[in-house]
């Protein structure tokens, strides 16, 4: 779904007057539109920046990211664990965070919102109105290992 976002600027005017011919701004001609998939992946890029966040979406959900990542073409699962909403000048996101073991949750749950709202409304224009976390899962230290030592035994030749 893709939803329209227009800014009202008077592109370097300070008087707000028209330009030649009553035209309007060269900023205000015309409209802009920003794809829902768009504002997901700047979400998830900018959770992902957060180092005590060991990664994004629930147990089903990154299974089936790395299925899908091992297929061709099945893309970079940039947006997994990511939902948003986009209306014509706002954006509502919901968040599935994995968190690392030792890390302050609610620390890095107001780190992860901080950077999700400065960069979308920084990219995008959009007033961020929320930002819903869910942590669904820690990750202990001991788990890199075991996932580490199940994809290293099979090997295809």
């Amino acid at each position: 779904m893709t939803e329209t976002t227009q800014r009202s600027t008077t592109a370097g005017r300070q008087d707000g007057a028209t330009s030649q011919g009553g035209k309007g701004a060269p900023g205000t001609r015309g409209s802009t539109a920003i794809a829902d998939t768009v504002v997901a992946k700047i979400a998830g890029m900018a959770a992902r920046e957060i180092p005590e966040v060991h990664n994004l979406g629930g147990g089903m959900t990154r299974a089936f990211g790395a299925v899908r990542q091992r297929v061709p073409g099945g893309g970079s699962g940039v947006t997994q664990g990511v939902k948003v909403e986009v209306g014509e000048r706002q954006a509502a996101v919901d968040l599935d965070v994995v968190v690392e073991y030792g890390t302050a949750i609610a620390d890095t749950a107001a780190d992860v919102r901080t950077n999700v709202i400065n960069a979308v409304e920084r990219m995008t224009g959009l007033e961020v109105v929320e930002v819903n976390i869910a942590v669904g899962d820690v990750h202990l230290p001991d788990e890199e290992e075991d996932e580490s030592e199940q994809q290293g035994g099979r090997r295809v030749a």
